[in-house]
């Protein structure tokens, strides 16, 4: 059976603004043997897939610094300090990076982002009925391009490798369910 590894210590690396690297020395429960982890502590995320009346999917193109590449993905971003509520997060990021809002905003899923060395959680939220109603508020740091992609074809993109963000295909994953009725919100 598998145990949590006891902590000795925790010791901080660096701080790089979206994210705090740290040291964890822990001992490993099967050998008694000490081993130095590295973990990024990094804000929680949101997800948010914005379905339309005409069962489209507001989606946006943007930069990925660590790519290198230009993705599709759905809108979303980081949870800020003060908020707690991801789905309060996922209403704000969705009107800010494109402009839509819509009804019925709620959870649909949540996962560890990368448990291997973040300590942070990415939420996903559906929203139903989103129609255009602002001009998009960017920070300095944002450059998108909305548009709207018909949920048909959203398995395919996927297939083709053009929506290559792994959490954003675990949202599309997250959807996929509820759409057959198993993921229930």
């Amino acid at each position: 059976m598998i145990t949590p590894w006891k902590k000795i210590s925790s010791k901080p690396v660096g701080d790089f603004r979206i994210f705090k690297l740290r040291s964890d020395l822990c001992i490993n429960p099967r050998t008694g043997k000490e081993h130095d982890f590295y973990v990024l502590d990094s804000v929680n995320w949101v997800n948010v897939i914005a379905l339309t009346p005409n069962q489209q999917l507001v989606m946006v193109q943007q930069f990925r610094h660590g790519s290198g590449t230009v993705e599709l993905e759905i809108p979303g971003g980081m949870m800020d300090p003060h908020e707690t509520d991801p789905v309060a997060t996922a209403v704000r990021e969705l009107r800010e990076e494109t402009g839509y809002e819509g009804e019925q905003a709620r959870l649909l899923g949540k996962i560890h982002s990368n448990p291997a060395i973040l300590s942070n959680t990415t939420f996903t939220v559906l929203i139903e009925n989103c129609r255009l109603q602002h001009a998009v508020e960017f920070d300095s740091g944002e450059d998108l391009n909305t548009l709207l992609v018909p949920v048909a074809d959203i398995p395919q993109l996927v297939a083709d490798e053009k929506i290559g963000h792994s959490l954003v295909v675990v949202a599309l994953s997250y959807f996929d369910l509820w759409q057959r009725g198993i993921k229930k919100v």
